[in-house]
């Protein structure tokens, strides 16, 4: 998103244009935009027919004192009105019922998307930023699309009837407003811009405290575990102080743009009321055309200062518009070919690693991976060993497809995956990291989330197996109760359980553990342990591990070190070749150190 903010100066200095992106949203609903667009011109239209009324009572009814004449025309005003608000109403329903319609797929599409973008975005971009789009900035949208859209055009409808008539009514005195038109129009336009970028840097530093406010929301216990709820409340308070400043700046501008409308506007209007009069006087115009053409000079005159508040308006969607469009207009990195390769029907679970170099985007100076190259066969259990910043987690998120190598190739079952579809790769593996995701649901829809669709029977043999229905059954609800955001209802062991029976529903071939027992207390790490040694079983399983239980059982353990195989074998061979192996287990393994003696 970085990016495609970086070049945007151009395209902000742009007007309307952002809204014309929505156009596919709105030919996706061809009856309600007819809709719209014929309740507006009747509106319009029914509009236009009363200062023609209004003449003729004044010119033929008032002067020859006849009352049936005036109630005929009374009469008429009130089917007038009638129209007018049975349009009115019509309006309102099919621009208000549109713009929700439109919003609802812009969120929709505008999440699918953010959900398709491959890792590499998210490295650099932030979730609350991302929310806020999708929330404030549609609904600015929204505004522009139902309510705003409307009126701008009831009013350019509108507008442009009333000068038509009064050119119609009095070409001498219409030349005199249109004269003053450009004098008024072309100052709302450069107004209108600077409004658009004002609220837009608005918009912008609005997102920025958005983030911050989710950021320090989502990690509210270490907030208050080290006291600095002043401190993160002072960042934020400033946060909003500038996009209030920002915010501030663009309403100057456009209470400065309304001012500036309708002052020019209605000061026109008492300059022509002026000449007409003059006319009057002079008997080459009568009172009633005067009274026309001052009606139709009104409504001209109203409609232009309406669209100069509309105007800032849909300047404002114009920048929001601009921004969901930006997310939409990313390109997910990692996508599949267009005939992308079959990977073999009968899994294997066969990973093979070659020459495999790695840099993160965000750090393409610090290469996390050196032409490494390693082989794991199916069913062979492998333990990835190594500092920290060695790149074990990047091998993960290789074979996963999150990233693509810089160079060599990483297969599964025989097939380079980045020739695949990552669908096809990611649904080969099951991951139970270091650091669960818990969804703010209940227990079985978290574990179902490792196959969606799966049955009650199966998603409580998936519990049973990874040893977590021991205390799901002691749940207030048992499989239907709510754990909380990021399952804040369960300790650290049972969050463990919970993503080992999702893995064990998900029943792929290949197994990745990222250090899932680490954080874990001894009793915890006993249970899960005993549940994944049975989810490992006849898989192809790649640890993370720094704890001994897992190493020990490792049938060949792959010591990384900035990025390369410094050493490989059992646990006991690299034990007595004392190097970094052996370091790490002197560090880490401290309640090993009676196996260590005995592998000596």
């Amino acid at each position: 998103m970085a990016k495609t903010e970086g070049g945007g100066q151009e395209n902000r200095r742009r007007s309307l244009k952002p809204l014309r992106r929505l156009a596919p949203y709105l030919l996706r609903y061809r009856l309600l935009v007819v809709g719209s667009l014929i309740s507006l011109v009747l509106a319009a239209a029914t509009t236009l027919t009363l200062p023609i009324a209004v003449r003729r009572m004044i010119d033929h009814g008032f002067s020859n004192s006849d009352s049936s004449f005036i109630a005929n025309y009374f009469s008429m005003l009130v089917v007038i009105a009638a129209i007018l608000a049975l349009a009115s109403a019509s309006r309102y329903y099919f621009v208000i019922t549109l713009g929700e319609r439109i919003v609802a797929d812009i969120r929709r599409d505008v999440f699918s998307h953010v959900t398709a973008l491959s890792p590499a975005f998210f490295d650099t971009a932030q979730s609350g930023e991302i929310i806020s789009r999708l929330t404030a900035d549609t609904t600015q949208v929204k505004s522009a699309v139902g309510a705003t859209a409307s009126v701008a055009l009831r009013n350019i409808i509108l507008g442009l009837g009333a000068v038509a008539m009064m050119v119609i009514t009095s070409p001498k005195l219409s030349g005199l407003v249109i004269a003053a038109i450009p004098v008024i129009v072309l100052p709302l336009v450069a107004f209108g811009r600077s409004v658009r970028r004002k609220s837009r840097a608005a918009q912008d530093m609005l997102a920025d405290a958005t983030a911050y406010a989710s950021e320090q929301i989502g990690a509210v216990r270490i907030l208050q575990a080290f006291t600095n709820e002043r401190l993160v409340t002072g960042h934020f308070a400033n946060a909003v102080d500038i996009a209030f400043k920002a915010a501030r700046a663009s309403v100057f501008a456009r209470s400065f743009l309304t001012f500036f409308a309708i002052f020019t506007i209605f000061s026109s209007v008492v300059a022509v009321l002026w000449f007409g009069s003059r006319d009057v006087l002079a008997g080459t115009l009568s009172a009633g055309t005067l009274g026309q053409f001052l009606l139709y000079s009104v409504f001209a005159a109203g409609a232009l200062g309406a669209l100069s508040e509309v105007w800032g308006e849909l300047s404002q969607a114009a920048g929001a518009a601009e921004r969901l469009t930006e997310i939409l207009a990313e390109v997910p990195a990692i996508a599949a070919p267009a005939k992308p390769q079959a990977l073999p029907k009968t899994p294997k679970g066969l990973v093979e690693f070659r020459d495999v170099s790695f840099a993160y985007p965000a750090r393409p100076d610090k290469p996390a991976l050196h032409e490494l190259s390693f082989t794991v066969k199916p069913g062979e259990t492998v333990a990835i060993v190594g500092p920290s910043g060695a790149g074990k987690s990047t091998v993960f998120s290789l074979i996963l497809r999150f990233y693509d190598p810089d160079s060599g190739t990483v297969l599964i079952d025989g097939v380079e995956i980045d020739k695949a579809d990552p669908q096809a790769v990611r649904a080969r593996t099951a991951i139970v990291p270091q650091d669960v995701t818990i969804f703010a649901t209940s227990v079985a829809e978290n574990i179902a989330f490792g196959r969606p669709g799966a049955s009650r029977a199966e998603i409580e043999a998936a519990a049973k197996a990874a040893l977590a229905d021991e205390f799901i059954e002691k749940l207030e609800r048992g499989y239907e109760t709510p754990v909380g955001e990021r399952g804040v209802m369960l300790s650290g062991g049972q969050r463990q359980r919970v993503a080992i029976a999702r893995a064990i529903l998900r029943d792929a071939p290949i197994l990745l553990l990222d250090e899932a027992t680490s954080a874990l207390d001894a009793q915890s790490e006993t249970l899960v342990q005993t549940a994944l040694e049975r989810l490992m079983a006849e898989r192809t399983t790649i640890v993370i591990a720094h704890r001994l239980a897992t190493v020990l059982k490792a049938d060949r353990i792959l010591v990384l070190d900035e990025g390369r195989i410094v050493e490989e074998g059992t646990h006991a061979s690299l034990v007595r070749k004392g190097g970094i192996y052996a370091e790490l287990a002197k560090l880490q393994f401290e309640t090993g150190a009676t196996a260590f003696q005995a592998a000596e």
